[in-house]
C-alpha cells in the first residue's frame, strides 16, 4: 500500500501551486552523509551523470565535491530513479542535502508511489527526514520522509 494517495495530495503536484521545481531537503547533514548518498546512488541501479561546469564527468567522492574552490565550475549530479523522472542535486553546502525534482514528472498515483520509494530510501540510507517543499517556501515541508514514522507523511494540509 502507498504511503500517500493521489487524491489527497495531488494539489501538492500542480506546478501552479508549488512550482514546477519543488525544493527537497534533507537537513543537518555531513561530508559522509554526501558520501553515503553518492554510494547509494552508484549502487541502486539508478541512471546517472555528474556535471562539472556543463561537462559530464566522473563522480567524485564528497571530499572532492567539498574541497573545490568556491570560484570553481558549478556541480550537479542528476539522477534518474525511473525513466523520464530528474532528481537534480546540488552541492551547495556538506550541511544540507538539497534537490528539484519537476512535479510534471511525477503525475498520478505512480509518480506519488515513485516519489515515496525515493524519499524513504534515501531517508534510510541516511537515517534523516527528507522534506518536500513549494519552490522557495523552505520553512514550511509539505510532505516527506519522517525517521520515527518510518514512512512518508503529509506534513501540511493538501491545498484547496
Amino acid at each position: 500500500m502507498s504511503d500517500l494517495l493521489w487524491d489527497e495530495v495531488r494539489t501538492f503536484f500542480d506546478a501552479d501551486l508549488m512550482g514546477q521545481l519543488p525544493d527537497v531537503q534533507i537537513r543537518g547533514t555531513s561530508v559522509d552523509d554526501w558520501q553515503k548518498l553518492l554510494d547509494l546512488v552508484q549502487s541502486s541501479g539508478w541512471v546517472w551523470e555528474y556535471l562539472l561546469g556543463q561537462e559530464p564527468a566522473p563522480l567524485p567522492s564528497a571530499t572532492e565535491v567539498f574541497t573545490r574552490p568556491a570560484d570553481g565550475e558549478y556541480q550537479e549530479l542528476h539522477v534518474y530513479p525511473a525513466a523520464g523522472v530528474l532528481m537534480i542535486f546540488r552541492p551547495l553546502s556538506a550541511d544540507q542535502i538539497d534537490f528539484d525534482m519537476d512535479v510534471r514528472e511525477l503525475q498520478g498515483q505512480e509518480g506519488v508511489d515513485l516519489l515515496c520509494e525515493f524519499l524513504t530510501v534515501l531517508g534510510h540510507r541516511l537515517d534523516k527526514s527528507v522534506l518536500m517543499c513549494a519552490e522557495g517556501d523552505y520553512e514550511n515541508p509539505v510532505l516527506g520522509f519522517e525517521v520515527a514514522a518510518d514512512r512518508v507523511v503529509l506534513l501540511a494540509a493538501p491545498r484547496p
